[in-house]
């Protein structure tokens, strides 16, 4: 632990204001995992933000998403799993 280095994280105003998404949809070849962060107003939707990460970060991700969902559960209570909004295995994608 004594040869910790501290790395000084920027982000831009941009970044930081963050972008709303309601769905997401997630594709992986051998090598990494694409997950795609969108934001769906029909008739059509917008890609807010694509990550892109190794298998063994996504497991990493993974288990922080659930420690944090576990902790807000504590506090707040039970989440319940929303709805899958109709027609959402449908979604295209269109290049522009």
């Amino acid at each position: 632990m004594e040869n910790q280095q501290q790395i000084q994280i920027k982000i831009t105003d941009d970044t930081l204001k963050g972008v709303y998404a309601n769905s997401m949809q997630v594709a992986h070849t051998q090598e990494e995992f694409m997950i795609d962060f969108m934001n769906l107003f029909p008739p059509q939707g917008i890609v807010n933000a694509r990550v892109i990460l190794s298998p063994g970060h996504l497991k990493r991700m993974i288990a922080a998403l659930q420690d944090n969902l576990k902790k807000y559960e504590q506090q707040f209570g039970e989440v319940t799993v929303a709805q899958q909004p109709a027609g959402e295995s449908e979604i295209g994608f269109k290049a522009e």
